[in-house]
């Protein structure tokens, strides 16, 4: 394998890590389904919230894998951008959380002397990925 494809596969593997981290530590240590359910009193639908999140994550990572277009008219656009806007801002929160679970875990696992390389691993992939995709895409 030549050294592009394994630059891509750890590329790869450490976002969906990233991004699998965060939505974990958004369900359970926000605790944002129990919370839900409890503000709206609707706990019996337990069931719904739970095939919600899996069918909505199956859907969510099979759509970003492949290069499917979506030709919605105008207003059921907006729905979806907006809904797609609270899960990014969830998300980022529960990223958040996240941040604070790394000190346990590096004094955990013995790297407590080098956190701030984790910190800066994480600052920068958010950098240079987000950069890549705002310069590359934009220009296509």
């Amino acid at each position: 394998m030549s050294a592009n494809v394994l630059f891509t596969i750890l590329i790869g593997f450490a976002g969906g890590l990233s991004v699998g981290a965060g939505f974990v530590a958004f369900l359970t240590v926000l605790g944002i389904i129990p919370r839900l359910m409890q503000l709206t009193k609707t706990v019996k639908y337990i069931q719904g919230y739970e095939w919600g999140v899996i069918s909505g994550a199956v859907c969510g990572g099979w759509l970003s894998l492949h290069g499917n277009v979506l030709y919605l008219p105008s207003f059921a656009a907006v729905i979806v951008g907006f809904t797609s806007g609270i899960f990014i801002g969830m998300l980022a929160a529960a990223l958040t959380e996240v941040l604070n679970v790394l000190p346990i875990l590096a004094k955990r696992i013995g790297i407590a002397e080098r956190m701030i390389i984790l910190l800066m691993a994480i600052v920068l992939g958010k950098v240079f990925g987000s950069l890549f995709h705002w310069i590359y895409f934009v220009d296509q």
